[in-house]
């Protein structure tokens, strides 16, 4: 666990005086963090901004309770993903639409890819949230924290408020989970196997 940077705790001092400037530079660092976990973990562009909106909603009436010794954005991931896995079971798991476009600053590099390379890339990120729509939430809240913001096995136990060897089953347990569902499609497999491999 670690502490948030001063910046960070100097605008939440700020915020909690009442400086709405500086809750808004919180949200300005981290919207997109917030953003792409509640993709990951809805789906649906639409759904995936309201959450995000709530999310910053919740924190700004928790903020008393953030803890400086604890990674403010650790602490902020908590709840985005706590609100989209209370959405996500509300709903009871809906499946993300192929045809749906992805969302920026997901997974690709701020460097503007080649048209070929966007193309993988876009195929990858499809494929990804797919297989990600079929595991169950504890899972993929999981997968995602993982993978997607390189979190070890501690930070994502304390941003989903479970022990790490809970965390550990989780991956060992969605891993195979992919890897059935990558036997019987050949053309993922290519895409998804570097995934797999970095769990």
């Amino acid at each position: 666990m670690s502490a948030a940077d001063p910046t960070i705790l100097q605008w939440v001092e700020d915020a909690l005086r009442g400086d709405q400037d500086a809750f808004a530079e919180l949200v300005n660092t981290y919207q997109n963090a917030v953003y792409n976990l509640c993709y990951r973990m809805l789906g649906e562009r639409t759904e995936a901004e309201d959450a995000t909106q709530e999310a910053f909603i919740r924190a700004y009436m928790n903020l008393e309770r953030y803890d400086p010794a604890r990674s403010f954005k650790t602490w902020l991931l908590s709840i985005a993903s706590n609100h989209s896995i209370d959405r996500l079971r509300r709903r009871r798991l809906t499946w993300l639409s192929l045809e749906e476009p992805l969302p920026p600053n997901v997974i690709l590099s701020s460097d503007e890819p080649e048209p070929e390379e966007a193309t993988i890339r876009d195929e990858r990120s499809q494929a990804v949230q797919a297989l990600l729509n079929e595991l169950s939430v504890e899972y993929r809240a999981a997968v995602i924290l993982r993978y997607w913001y390189d979190y070890s096995y501690t930070e994502i136990a304390d941003t989903l408020d479970t022990t790490e060897s809970a965390i550990k089953s989780r991956l060992f347990r969605a891993r195979q989970a992919l890897a059935d569902k990558l036997s019987t499609q050949t053309q993922a497999s290519s895409l998804i196997k570097p995934i797999l491999e970095s769990l």
